[in-house]
């Protein structure tokens, strides 16, 4: 990689885990509306489920999540008591029983919860839902809450994929972000994984930490590299102090400039490449053999809000506080602040802040940004047998603008198609940008830089 080059690039913009993101999410859509996109769910086709959970024992300076710090496990009572409401007033909408085919833990830590709790759970979930067979059972742990007996009743409870939190093997690097967590533990952690099953296990790293050097973090890539995890996502790490205050906590001046977290970058990139690992895209990495290198492969490959997936093309309801849904017509996210999601579920609501109903010009777009952020090309033909539309008339100022990607070789036309170079993928939130119709007149400082 170039690295001037891809300076010129590094600027905010959205990960796209949606179209559009987030941030383009607005308090008139409600609780209404939410039901509404769950009526239209088809009781036919399986979908996806996310389970935010919130809680963390430690605060890790360089999160950017939303988190609720305690060491107390009690507090996940009735959080868990509430997520089974929710589950119940969403029901009331669907009607149907569904099918799933995908469930994901996020958080916070849910490896915060205790067996019981866990179990407690899950019960709740397979109560009220059918999963289809093979489904994708995963969940977030940080190899310092978990343990041997801990990973077993994952196992049992029928979980087969496991993200562990990483970030960096260096001491130094622990130190300043306040996150001690020796490799021995990540290590027993993953042996203990392995030993129950889990058919997939990715290692979650970040670039761009306090005190990160590429000699230190090229200590930390052989050792991922030993583990030989299925997938690597390395995150660039997003400085956002003046939304989370923690990260004040760490020196500023320790943080790695500009050039040196890109050179960070590119050896991580190349040393995993000569590894074997498949870039899927952006900040994710998979064994040829894996899933989402399959899915690649045969254009099956989709994004949600937990990144790239093999199953990320079905609607997708959030449970818990912050959790985002995504559906067809539209994206609705719950209260981030826990007593409101208390106090709307106690009233028998739908805990709905804001959210997002497509326009046609939405799903458009939106078709055109995941064609190129999960396929790597983009098809001029299929957008516009899906939207009766004329491509080029449609976009002609967005393909102008992305002149300048094709001349520096990022980019290439082919047969009425763009094509992402091996040089594009680095950036190619930089050019689905281009594409996005929010950005115009918006405060871009709310994002992470695109690398």
């Amino acid at each position: 990689m170039e690295i001037e080059l891809l300076k010129q690039y590094s600027k905010p913009g959205p990960r796209y885990t949606s179209y559009p993101a987030a941030t383009a999410f607005t308090p008139d859509v409600g609780a209404e509306d939410y039901s509404m996109l769950l009526r239209d769910i088809d009781p036919a086709r399986a979908i996806s489920l996310y389970y935010h959970i919130p809680f963390c024992r430690n605060i890790c300076y360089f999160c950017a999540c939303n988190v609720i710090y305690t060491k107390n496990k009690e507090k996940a009572e009735p959080y868990i008591a509430a997520l089974t409401r929710e589950m119940d007033l969403v029901a009331e909408q669907t009607q149907a029983r569904l099918k799933v085919e995908q469930l994901h833990w996020g958080g916070g830590t849910p490896s915060f919860l205790s067996h019981e709790q866990m179990n407690m759970l899950m019960a709740q979930i397979y109560r009220r839902y059918d999963f289809v067979p093979g489904a994708e059972i995963s969940i977030e742990l940080d190899p310092r809450e978990t343990s041997p007996e801990q990973i077993g009743t994952l196992a049992d409870l029928g979980f087969n994929r496991a993200s562990l939190g990483v970030q960096d093997f260096d001491p130094s690097v622990q130190t300043a972000v306040n996150r001690i967590q020796p490799e021995d533990i990540t290590e027993q952690a993953y042996n203990h994984l392995r030993a129950r099953g889990f058919r997939s296990i990715n290692f979650d790293l970040i670039y761009g930490l306090p005190l990160q050097t590429v000699d230190t973090f090229a200590k930390t890539m052989e050792k991922v590299v030993g583990f030989r995890p299925d997938r690597i996502s390395i995150f660039n790490f997003a400085y956002v102090p003046w939304l989370k205050k923690h990260q004040l906590r760490m020196n500023k001046e320790d943080l790695p400039s500009t050039e040196t977290r890109l050179q960070i970058l590119s050896y991580a990139v190349d040393r995993l490449q000569k590894a074997g690992y498949v870039h899927i895209g952006m900040d994710h990495f998979a064994l040829p053999d894996d899933e989402l290198t399959v899915s690649l492969r045969d254009g099956s490959l989709r994004r949600n809000f937990q990144g790239y997936s093999t199953r990320g093309g079905t609607e997708l309801i959030g449970f818990g506080v912050t959790s985002i849904g995504e559906f067809n017509s539209g994206y609705a996210q719950n209260t981030k602040s826990l007593v409101d999601y208390y106090r709307a579920i106690e009233a028998g609501r739908l805990p709905t802040e804001r959210g997002l109903i497509l326009t046609q010009d939405d799903r458009l777009r939106k078709a055109v940004i995941r064609q190129l952020i999960t396929g790597l090309e983009l098809k001029f033909e299929t957008i516009e047998q899906a939207f009766d539309v004329r491509f080029e008339e449609y976009f002609a100022r967005e393909l102008e603008a992305v002149g300048e990607f094709v001349d520096q070789g990022m980019l290439r036309f082919a047969n009425r198609s763009l094509c992402v170079t091996e040089q594009g993928r680095f950036v190619i939130r930089n050019i689905c940008m281009v594409f996005d119709a929010y950005l115009l007149g918006q405060n871009q400082g709310r994002y992470s830089n695109t690398v």
